[in-house]
C-alpha cells in the first residue's frame, strides 16, 4: 500500500483501488479549495497509474460524505469583494466536468449526508452508490444561491418536474428517491459499504465500468423510489412552469397539505435565487453537455457572489444561524428581468474553459 496524505484529504492506493477520502469529519467534510487541488492531484496520480483499475471516493467518520463547501470562507472573502468565489468555482467546476469524462470507473460512496460540492464530487461519477443513511439535496436557493457544481445538468434531466422541485425547495432525497432523480444508481445498505469497498479493492486492473456495475449489483436493495417518486403527478402539475409566479399561483390554488407545505418552503427561499435558479433549470434541459451548463453556472455565480442576497443568506444559515434572512428584494415579483439579465451575460476573458 503506498499513502500520501495531504492536509485534509486522504489519498492512497490500496489493493487495485485509488482511494480519496474527505477528511474533515467535524465539519462533514466540507470541501475547501485546497481540497479540490487535492482531489485533482489524486486523480492525476490515479488516472497515470496501471495498477489502478477503480477510484473510490469516501467521507471520514459517520456523518456523511460531505456537507458542501466551505461556504464560511466564501462569505468572508464576499464581503471584502475578494476573489476567492472566482477561483474556487472555477477550478470545481472544472474537476466535476473531469469526474464526469474519468476514463477509469470512479465508484462514490454516498452514505450520510451529501449537499452542494459533495454532490459535485459524487453524482458526475460513473458509478454512484447511495444508502439508507443518506441524505442528498442541493439547498443553495436558501442562500441566495443556486443548484451549481453541474446542479443544474443533474436537475433538467430528472424525470418529469422532481428537478424543479428539488431545486428550488431544496428538500432532502433519501437513497431511492435520489435513484429515481438520477443523482444515484444503486442504494446498497450502510451495513455492507464496508464489504464492498473490500471488494472494490481487488477487482482486477483493466477492469470495465459495465463489469464494475454487474459486481456492485450484487451488493445492492435495487430500490428506485422512495416517498417524493410517489408526489410525482402532482409535482409534474404544480412545477411544470417557467415562471415562479406561475409555480406560486398553482400552489396557492391547490387545498392540499403537501402543496401548503411546500408553499412555506418556498416563502423561506430567496426569491431572486429562485428565478435564477427557475431560468437555468429551463436553459439545462436545451444543453447537450454538463460543460455547457457549468459554464452558464460560473457566469451566474460570479454574480451571487456579488450579491447581498448570497452574504445575508450564509448570514442567516451558518454565521448568525438566526434562519431569519432579509431577501433583497423580499418577493418574487419584485424580481425584474433587468436584475436576471447579469446572472446569465458572458464574462468575457473570465469564461468557464475546459481542457
Amino acid at each position: 500500500m503506498t499513502s500520501v496524505e495531504e492536509g485534509d484529504l486522504v489519498a492512497r492506493v490500496e489493493g487495485t483501488a485509488g482511494i480519496i477520502r474527505l477528511n474533515r469529519p467535524k465539519a462533514i467534510n466540507a470541501v475547501t479549495l485546497e481540497m479540490f487541488r487535492d482531489v485533482e492531484k489524486a486523480l492525476d496520480r490515479f488516472e497515470a497509474d496501471p495498477a489502478v483499475a477503480v477510484i473510490l471516493l469516501e467521507g471520514a467518520g459517520e456523518r456523511g460524505l460531505c456537507a458542501g463547501g466551505d461556504i464560511r470562507t466564501l462569505w468572508e472573502s464576499s464581503k471584502v469583494n475578494g476573489d476567492l468565489g472566482k477561483i474556487l468555482w472555477r477550478e470545481e467546476y472544472i474537476l466535476n466536468a473531469r469526474i464526469k469524462k474519468f476514463p477509469k470507473p470512479y465508484v462514490a460512496f454516498m452514505d450520510g449526508i451529501v449537499m452542494g460540492g459533495g454532490v459535485g464530487l459524487s453524482a458526475h461519477a460513473s458509478h454512484r452508490v447511495v444508502t439508507d443513511r443518506t441524505k442528498l439535496a442541493m439547498p443553495e436557493v436558501g442562500l441566495g444561491f443556486f443548484p451549481d457544481v453541474g446542479g443544474t445538468y443533474l436537475l433538467s434531466r430528472s424525470p418529469g418536474e422532481i428537478g424543479t422541485y428539488f431545486g428550488l425547495t431544496g428538500q432532502t432525497m433519501n437513497g431511492p428517491d435520489a435513484i429515481h432523480a438520477k443523482f444515484a444508481d444503486w442504494v446498497v445498505p450502510a451495513l455492507k459499504l464496508p464489504e464492498l469497498r473490500e471488494a472494490l479493492t481487488r477487482l482486477r486492473s483493466g477492469v470495465n465500468a459495465a463489469d464494475v456495475g454487474k459486481f456492485i449489483d450484487g451488493f445492492a436493495t435495487g430500490e428506485i423510489a422512495g416517498p417524493v417518486a410517489a408526489k410525482e403527478p402532482a409535482i409534474d402539475a404544480l412545477f411544470g412552469f417557467d415562471r415562479m409566479e406561475d409555480i406560486f399561483s398553482a400552489l396557492n390554488r391547490d387545498g392540499s397539505d403537501f402543496a401548503q407545505a411546500t408553499l412555506k418552503t418556498l416563502n423561506e427561499k430567496s426569491p431572486r435565487g429562485m428565478v435564477v435558479t427557475l431560468k437555468l433549470l429551463r436553459l439545462a434541459r436545451k444543453s447537450s453537455s454538463l460543460e455547457e451548463c457549468l459554464v452558464r453556472e460560473y457566469r451566474a455565480a460570479l454574480e451571487v457572489f456579488r450579491s447581498d442576497d448570497f452574504r445575508e443568506g450564509v448570514r442567516a444559515a451558518v454565521i448568525d444561524k438566526d434562519r431569519n434572512p432579509t431577501w433583497s428584494p423580499p418577493r418574487i415579483e419584485d424580481v425584474t428581468p433587468e436584475m436576471l439579465a447579469p446572472y446569465l451575460a458572458e464574462i468575457g476573458a473570465d469564461e468557464l474553459k475546459f481542457n
